[in-house]
């Protein structure tokens, strides 16, 4: 579908706008993807695939615990990043769509990925694609933002200001939910768990918390060109919104471990 190609195309653009891993430094987000290493007990000499990973969030951590890891992103600049992070370690990085996997059935015993699948636009396609990669006994690690969190109330604010995404892209905040991620991977062979866990993200004041989203993080870097004379009430939302909790950000994740039931 051309129309879906052109939006891939516009995620590219967005990922490698701004400063991720920058920003994902400054607020502590890539402690994440260490506790989710240890969360699913990735072990030495296992195979593991971080689907969407970024500047290298769970893949480097699982490389430091002895793992072969392949981390996949759709974006380059962001593999160029993750290979600068991971200089000393053995990964190999990928550029890659996490609805078409470009690896053979049942290659991975683990498959981890933090705050990184959820923003593909075909959410039944990813779990598909991720069961079928994922080796029987296999173990399943994600970590995706909840709507009721704060990080869900930035996304609604930000989105306010646009119109809604086409019809074939699901809502990333679907990935938070334990009934809609149950319903992803109904018959896929994967029994799923649920926690949730609190990043606490810190900033020096409310502003400066905008200021950090608005030159590092891309969706909002280019909202605030896109929006041009509207950016200043985006602006004073995002202000509102970060004084809400004193630019002390309670940021809850949902934590999804699944294990793909071995053949009998």
């Amino acid at each position: 579908m051309q129309q879906l190609a052109q939006y891939k195309e516009s995620v590219r653009t967005t990922w490698a706008t701004g400063d991720y891993d920058a920003m994902m430094r400054q607020e502590g987000l890539y402690e994440v993807g260490s506790r989710l290493v240890k969360t699913v007990d990735v072990r030495p000499d296992e195979d593991v695939l971080d689907v969407a990973c970024g500047t290298g969030n769970a893949a480097i951590p699982a490389a430091q615990a002895g793992a072969r890891v392949t981390g996949l992103d759709l974006t380059p600049a962001m593999l160029l990043k993750a290979q600068e992070r991971a200089a000393g370690l053995e990964v190999e990085w990928v550029e890659g769509d996490a609805e078409e996997l470009p690896f053979s059935a049942e290659r991975f015993d683990v498959v981890l990925s933090t705050f990184g699948c959820m923003f593909a636009p075909r959410h039944e396609v990813v779990a598909d694609e991720i069961a079928r990669v994922l080796r029987p006994g296999g173990r399943l690690g994600l970590c995706t933002w909840t709507p009721a969190g704060v990080i869900g109330e930035f996304f609604r604010v930000v989105g306010g200001y646009f119109p809604p995404d086409p019809s074939y892209v699901d809502p990333p905040l679907g990935w938070g939910e334990e009934d809609r991620v149950r319903e992803l991977f109904e018959g896929t062979g994967i029994e799923l768990s649920f926690s949730r866990e609190v990043s606490v993200i810190r900033h020096a004041s409310p502003s400066a918390a905008v200021d950090c989203y608005a030159t590092k993080f891309g969706p909002v870097v280019l909202a605030r060109e896109a929006l041009d004379d509207r950016w200043p009430a985006l602006r004073s939302d995002l202000l509102e919104l970060f004084a809400a909790y004193d630019a002390v950000l309670p940021a809850e994740y949902l934590v999804v471990q699944g294990r793909r039931a071995r053949r009998a």
